[in-house]
């Protein structure tokens, strides 16, 4: 109780005893966790005017006040004007690197201390983790892990957790599990970083079995151990594994924890329940934090209802609110603009972060605002905003520029922007495959072909598009032209009879990015996709007027996306198709996302 600690100071003084050296270093952390800084200040003058600043735990217990403050260069000062410094002192000015989100210089640090011959302690190797994880700087961070070795540190637990974590944050998921099963004594904190790790490296199966282990285990979950799982449930997107987890939060009586339900409410969202997501929302009242806001305005983008996530937006800025949009709400709101065309109200926002709110601009809000001007059909204006961008533009912002060229059939910009992209990331094959796209579809074939050869050199290769669907506590997968299946044969005659009915409907197959085979061939191609193959499976085994769940692993073509528009009016039921991008919600006839995706 950080309050209680000042306010028995003030007493103190007030009865006549004079803080000493124990007081100041005892007051300074409550200060600094209360983030006081008017308080913190004060006690420093004190501690000049008495002479205990030249004590090192007085001034190591000042620089970590400013530090956890934001003062982080009058931390650095300070640190810097010690004349003697205690492994706390490196830890705590290597802290505050990394809490101020400078983890580079936190690492810097880190190696100054190594080369003036310190031996880190526990927490200075986890301050040094941390850094590595959200930098992904996986040759560091297995420095960091010799150094663990080296040192004796691997038998502390909360030192392999920060491994764990690491790993997994570089996407190392592999070597993360290796040291998970290796560790004896496991704390809940070691299960949650691993379903953690499991769940954002998309391995949700994985996740969720882990989970039910640590169940079985009789192990008693905290709000952090049902975040994960919910995390992994969100990306498995099934509605029926998102019920699960909310009934899970009910029955640990965690259905009221601000953290949890903020999952929830992003987990229904990203199972296709947007409303159910809103109702959770709207349920939490007053105890919403600023992520609660982010998830919900996300959630009404992705599925494309920008209105609606213009409407909640102008309600968080409003006077009434207690809370103020971070970056994240503002990427969050320009994205959702994007997805629905509002370039008016997507620029303003841009502009807004920055004027009312004091925040500057990343590169992800960047890209956000050339994927809003590029998928708006304004290619000009998109790449003049990315000509004039005040940092040097990286992969994302090429990449919007590039999937718009290939919404918009324009070569020139998108051969610019593949350039660009191929001397940042040049073994990436998503990059390759757009642009042979574009090229396809203004029919330059000889383009088409360099281009596949120099992905053939490279040995680079395209990423095969996937489609999931739930059935019966079974997640039912399917690649295109696949027929490995136990119901490939049925499938296929099913389809088959499909595409006639939805041709008579009035669908034309888009053979404009197929080439060298006969037009026959073009078709039997198209209606080979592995979504039409998951929607057919879906229909076949599902009673008429049940919703059908597809996820896409990449984003659904021109031609699937028209196809699952008549196969929705024929067979008169509701298709949800969840894509790398967005949700389509297909009625009647009709995508929510008004053919703008």
């Amino acid at each position: 109780m950080p309050e209680k600690s000042l306010e028995l100071v003030s007493a103190m003084q007030e009865e006549g005893h004079i803080p000493d050296l124990v007081t100041v270093v005892t007051i300074l952390p409550a200060s600094a966790n209360i983030g006081n800084l008017r308080v913190g200040k004060s006690i420093h003058a004190y501690a000049l005017r008495h002479g205990l600043e030249s004590y090192v735990n007085v001034s190591t217990a000042l620089l970590d006040m400013y530090a956890k403050c934001g003062l982080i260069r009058t931390a650095r000062h300070i640190f810097d004007s010690m004349s003697s410094k205690t492994v706390v002192s490196w830890n705590s000015m290597i802290d505050g690197y990394s809490q101020s989100g400078d983890y580079s210089e936190a690492l810097d640090l880190f190696q100054k201390m190594l080369d003036e011959g310190l031996r880190p302690s526990n927490v200075t190797v986890m301050g040094a983790l941390h850094a590595c994880a959200n930098l992904c700087d996986i040759n560091r961070g297995q420095f960091v892990h010799k150094l663990v070795i080296d040192s004796g540190l691997d038998s502390d637990v909360s030192v392999m957790n920060s491994l764990i974590s690491m790993y997994c944050k570089c996407k190392r998921v592999d070597l993360a599990a290796q040291l998970f099963h290796k560790l004896r004594m496991k704390s809940l904190v070691s299960w949650n970083a691993m379903i953690l790790g499991y769940a954002q490296n998309g391995f949700t199966i994985e996740a969720i079995s882990l989970f039910c282990k640590m169940q079985e285990k009789n192990m008693k979950l905290d709000s952090f151990s049902l975040v994960s799982v919910i995390t992994a449930v969100a990306e498995l997107s099934v509605l029926r594994q998102a019920k699960w987890a909310h009934g899970l939060a009910v029955r640990t009586c965690l259905d009221r924890n601000v953290f949890a339900m903020t999952a929830l409410v992003d987990m229904y969202a990203k199972c296709g329940a947007v409303h159910t997501a809103r109702k959770l929302f709207d349920s939490m009242g007053d105890n919403r934090h600023v992520t609660t806001w982010n998830a919900m305005i996300d959630g009404y983008g992705t599925h494309g209802f920008g209105e609606e996530a213009v409407e909640l937006f102008e309600h968080m800025c409003s006077k009434g609110s207690v809370i103020n949009p971070n970056d994240i709400t503002f990427l969050c709101i320009i994205s959702a603009c994007s997805h629905s065309g509002l370039v008016k109200q997507g620029r303003k926002y841009f502009t807004m972060m920055k004027e009312k709110y004091g925040l500057e601009p990343k590169m992800d809000h960047y890209g956000a605002v050339v994927d809003l001007l590029g998928r708006a059909g304004q290619l000009k204006e998109a790449w003049e905003f990315i000509l004039q961008m005040p940092v040097e533009p990286e992969i994302n912002v090429f990449g919007a520029m590039l999937g718009a060229c290939k919404i918009h059939k324009n070569v020139d910009l998108g051969e610019k922007a593949a350039d660009k992209l191929f001397e940042l990331e040049p073994d990436d094959g998503g990059y390759h495959v757009l642009l042979a796209n574009i090229y396809a579809i203004a029919s330059m074939w000889d383009k088409v072909a360099k281009v596949r050869t120099l992905m053939e050199k490279k040995g680079i290769q395209k990423t095969p598009g996937c489609s999931s669907v739930d059935l019966k506590n079974e997640v039912h997968t399917f690649y295109s032209g696949s027929v490995k299946h136990p119901q490939s044969e049925r499938i296929y005659a099913y389809l088959g009879e499909l595409i006639d009915r939805i041709k008579e409907a009035g669908y034309v197959p888009d053979t404009s990015s197929i080439h060298d085979v006969e037009e026959d061939v073009q078709e039997q191609l198209l209606n080979t996709h592995s979504e039409k193959l998951a929607i057919s499976f879906g229909l076949i085994n599902t009673r008429p007027g049940t919703t059908i769940h597809i996820r896409k692993n990449l984003r659904v073509c021109g031609d699937c996306h028209n196809a699952t528009k008549y196969i929705s009016l024929v067979t008169e039921r509701e298709i949800i198709v969840r894509d790398m991008h967005r949700f389509h919600h297909f009625k009647n006839g009709v995508c929510s996302c008004g053919d703008y995706w």
